[in-house]
């Protein structure tokens, strides 16, 4: 939006074209996105507060976290409000990407509204009931995947890329529709799991938004893409707009999910942060790296499955509590430890992804 009003005023004076660079715009995508989440953030933790909208803790579960009982969840809405904002405001609104990435982040968003809206508000456990919510994440998944491969523009935009590979990608073709499906939603499933402890989703998905970031932004200047042997995909550099706000609004949130949290993310935040991350991996054609960078998501996805799968054939645990993240926590390891250890897994694992720039 105010990339237009810049431009209308290069016309006059020319210093406003500055405002061309998606650096700058990126940096200011920051700044607009971690301001707003700093100032809509505590009015917004009172009302959800005197709106009794707080998190129901099972018993269950590790005892340090009855006392959390009754902290005001839904906070993801303040994420999305600042990731909306910043991108309308900052980024080329006639990139087709921009608004794929938007729509489909405010979809998982809204699935998730409605779940939380369900449990918290209308005081239904079950929330949203299961075969619903995946329904709607199947159509968002499906139509997100749709839009993507319709207007692609090159046979690159559909391959899978083979990361630490020079040159290698499979054509997918039709395939590509079914792939992009189940990492939207497996993204988006994955991060709603990892989401248990405070803080302990929101910092991975700032660090693996930031890498992203770098992917796009590479992906999109033909130069880079060339000298990194990595395919040309022109307007994906625009997502680096909508990674920087979704950098920006994550810390923002940090701020006041932080141990201990004054408000939970909930499954607003956790579904479309999730969706947001596996949709600009695909337009980015990083699917693998994300498999990558967000290997906590990964693992603490695969705890459950695995504890699942084990009880039911075996009437055994695997894990003392599934997800991961609680299984530590009943061995003994304090909520912070356990919260940090997991970003510093983050970290490596990013740097790991990041690496597959020049190892090829």
């Amino acid at each position: 939006m105010l990339l237009y009003l810049t431009e209308w005023l290069a016309e006059f004076y020319s210093g406003f074209n500055v405002f061309r660079y998606l650096t700058l715009r990126a940096i200011l995508g920051v700044m607009t996105a971690l301001g707003i989440a700093l100032l809509v953030g505590r009015p917004m933790i009172q009302r959800l507060r005197a709106f009794k909208i707080g998190q129901t803790i099972r018993d269950d579960g590790p005892q340090s976290h009855l006392s959390k009982s009754g902290t005001p969840t839904m906070g993801g809405a303040l994420i999305l409000v600042a990731v909306g904002i910043s991108t309308l405001l900052w980024a080329d609104l006639g990139n087709r990407y921009v608004w794929i990435v938007l729509l489909t982040t405010l979809a998982f968003g809204a699935i998730g509204l409605v779940d939380d809206y369900k449990k918290l508000v209308m005081r239904d456990p079950r929330g949203l009931a299961a075969r619903w919510k995946y329904f709607w994440q199947t159509l968002a998944g499906f139509a997100a995947a749709i839009a993507l491969y319709a207007s692609a523009v090159s046979p690159a935009e559909t391959a899978l890329l083979i990361p630490y590979s020079k040159n290698v990608a499979i054509q997918l073709g039709p395939w590509f529709i079914l792939l992009t499906y189940f990492v939207i939603v497996g993204a988006s499933n994955a991060v709603n799991l990892t989401d248990g402890l405070d803080g302990l989703a929101i910092m991975p998905t700032v660090l693996v938004a930031g890498a992203l970031a770098i992917f796009v932004y590479a992906a999109g200047h033909a130069q880079i893409a060339n000298y990194l042997l990595i395919p040309f995909l022109p307007e994906v550099g625009e997502l680096v707009i909508f990674c920087a706000a979704l950098v920006g609004a994550g810390l923002g949130f940090l701020w006041f999910n932080a141990y201990p949290a004054q408000v939970f993310m909930g499954d607003v935040g956790a579904l479309a942060l999730g969706a947001a991350l596996g949709v600009v991996a695909v337009a980015a054609r990083q699917e693998l790296v994300l498999f990558i960078m967000g290997g906590v998501f990964v693992v603490e996805t695969i705890s459950v499955m695995m504890q699942v799968i084990s009880f039911k054939l075996t009437g055994k645990r695997i894990f003392r509590m599934a997800p991961l993240h609680h299984h530590f926590e009943l061995k003994g390891w304090p909520e912070p430890r356990v919260i940090v250890r997991f970003w510093i897994v983050t970290v490596v694992l990013v740097l790991v992804g990041l690496a597959s720039l020049k190892i090829r």
